[in-house]
């Protein structure tokens, strides 16, 4: 199945079994803003624990706050975002359509990348184990004509987005030939720049009123609380200070569902470091991060490091980890070296000083932040891509299944009475009653057992509990294994411990710090 139609198919799923809602439905919705089900708001809840507390309980010098989304906007001055915070966009003067310049060339890069892919595909189909992929990247003619092209492209583009040249950024997708989506033609406006900010005023009156913004990210809430943090805490350099929060950004070229939206949150961590070890720091923190991904057990294969090519105005270090979607290996989270620049610069524009006293150096000084930055929703959209899978049974049958996670899974068990009397649903409600304290249970007696089965499968239930007439004399449940649908009789006050050594937040960060 191409991955366009799995997309479409995730998206779909997404709606009908209570996980993802377009905003606003009723009223023919808003763009790029989207609700979470009742399903889909457990999961990401899930989400947002396992990276809290893989942050502060794990790393003892790691802590939390919650910083207000309104803040002071002179705060935004001196981070760069009144005057940097700019996407270049461009419009197709057909479609009426706009985009940004930057995704249009990395699209086109993409699809350059994705013919060496197949190329390589084909030949390691042929030649099976004798395969050699690196001799065959070096001196296949077409892989090669593709790889130089890609490089050729590649280079203009790095050059001309560190450059700010907006005008051979136009000419480079002319050259390219790329087309609008919409219209198919390359009738394109010149490459201008849209600032990202929400902006609403803040008073009783108009005279009076005050313009502030909506936070494009959470990090400068961290900032400007360090000293209170760090004194308040008795915090020690390194020491870091994690956050979990709305953000907003006015994207123009907000698509691909939920992974680009106007309203998001973020999961970020500042870890302040002396200056000099920041890059030390920076790998250790690639190397924490990556395994918190992958002790999810979606593939390792799926996940990868970008080097940023331009980096920001504060980083002297920057890579994204990239996970594969169904359109392709897009970034789920940033960690960036900032140096010095955000309090160096809150210093400045506030005019208080922000620095810590080193008591081993015997000295105070700016520390270096390195920083950890991960988008829930795209960390959600991520756990679903790889969780949705659709199977062909023995019999013939196909079912569609979640393979979340069990700890992320926002029903832990599902309890069915095999029958709608001779009281097995009395018998069914009472062990809800027993393990609903430590696990989100749902009870369901509608439909045949096995579509209940399939219900279950679809929103990523790990255990089916079936109450059926033998447990009525020998109190024992037959437990149903959601990946394998293999079963097992067990007693009921079993139930608790089979299920919590799989379920438990506690299980997943053992794999962490393995």
């Amino acid at each position: 199945m191409a991955q366009e139609d799995v997309f479409k198919k995730l998206v779909s799923h997404c709606k009908e079994y209570g996980f993802v809602f377009p905003s606003s439905e009723i009223y023919d919705g808003l763009g790029a803003v989207y609700d979470y089900g009742q399903y889909g708001v457990e999961l990401k809840n899930n989400i947002k624990k396992y990276w809290w507390d893989s942050m502060t309980l794990l790393h003892e010098n790691v802590v939390g706050i919650d910083s207000a989304i309104f803040m002071h906007p002179t705060i935004w001055k001196a981070s760069g975002h009144v005057d940097a915070f700019n996407d270049p966009l461009i419009d197709n003067k057909d479609s009426k359509k706009r985009y940004r310049a930057d995704v249009l060339i990395e699209d086109h890069l993409a699809k350059i990348e994705e013919k060496i892919n197949k190329e390589v595909a084909k030949a390691a189909k042929k030649f099976g184990d004798a395969f050699d992929e690196a001799k065959f990247r070096q001196t296949n003619p077409r892989v090669l004509e593709h790889q130089a092209k890609w490089d050729e492209i590649h280079e203009r583009y790095k050059k001309d987005m560190n450059d700010s040249n907006f005008e051979d950024l136009r000419q480079l997708i002319l050259d390219c030939e790329i087309v609008c989506p919409i219209s198919g033609t390359r009738n394109w406006t010149d490459v201008r720049q849209f600032n990202l900010m929400f902006s609403t005023e803040m008073g009783s009156t108009t005279d009076g009123a005050m313009k502030v913004y909506l936070r494009p990210e959470t990090a400068q809430g961290i900032f400007v609380n360090f000293l209170n943090v760090q004194k308040t805490g008795r915090m020690k350099i390194p020491f870091g200070i994690a956050q979990i929060g709305k953000a907003f950004r006015n994207e123009i070229v907000a698509r691909q569902f939920i992974f680009r939206m106007r309203e998001f949150e973020q999961m970020e961590m500042q870890f302040f470091v002396r200056p000099g070890e920041e890059i030390e720091w920076f790998k250790k923190w690639k190397e924490t991060r990556l395994k918190w991904h992958k002790a999810l057990g979606l593939g390792d294969e799926k996940y990868r490091f970008h080097d940023h090519e331009k980096l920001a105005h504060y980083a002297n270090a920057a890579t994204d980890i990239e996970f594969e979607m169904p359109f392709g290996f897009k970034e789920v989270e940033g960690i960036h070296s900032r140096t010095d620049f955000d309090l160096s610069q809150h210093e400045k524009y506030s005019g208080k000083k922000i620095q810590y006293f080193d008591p081993e150096l015997n000295k105070s000084y700016t520390p270096y932040v390195i920083e950890t930055s991960i988008g829930v929703d795209r960390m959600f959209l991520s756990v679903m891509a790889g969780s949705y899978a659709e199977e062909t049974l023995a019999n013939g049958e196909t079912r569609v299944v979640l393979r979340l996670p069990a700890a992320l899974a926002p029903i832990k068990l599902a309890v069915l009475p095999l029958v709608k009397k001779d009281g097995l649903p009395e018998k069914a409600e009472e062990i809800v009653r027993a393990l609903r304290l430590d696990f989100r249970c749902q009870y369901d007696e509608k439909d045949s057992i096995g579509k209940r089965y399939r219900r279950q499968d679809a929103i990523g239930t790990p255990y089916c509990i079936t109450v059926d007439h033998d447990t009525l004399q020998d109190n024992q449940v037959t437990i149903r294994f959601r990946d394998t649908m293999e079963q097992e009789r067990v007693p009921v006050d079993r139930l608790r411990d089979i299920i919590a050594e799989k379920v438990s937040m506690r299980s997943l960060l053992k794999k962490v710090i393995e």
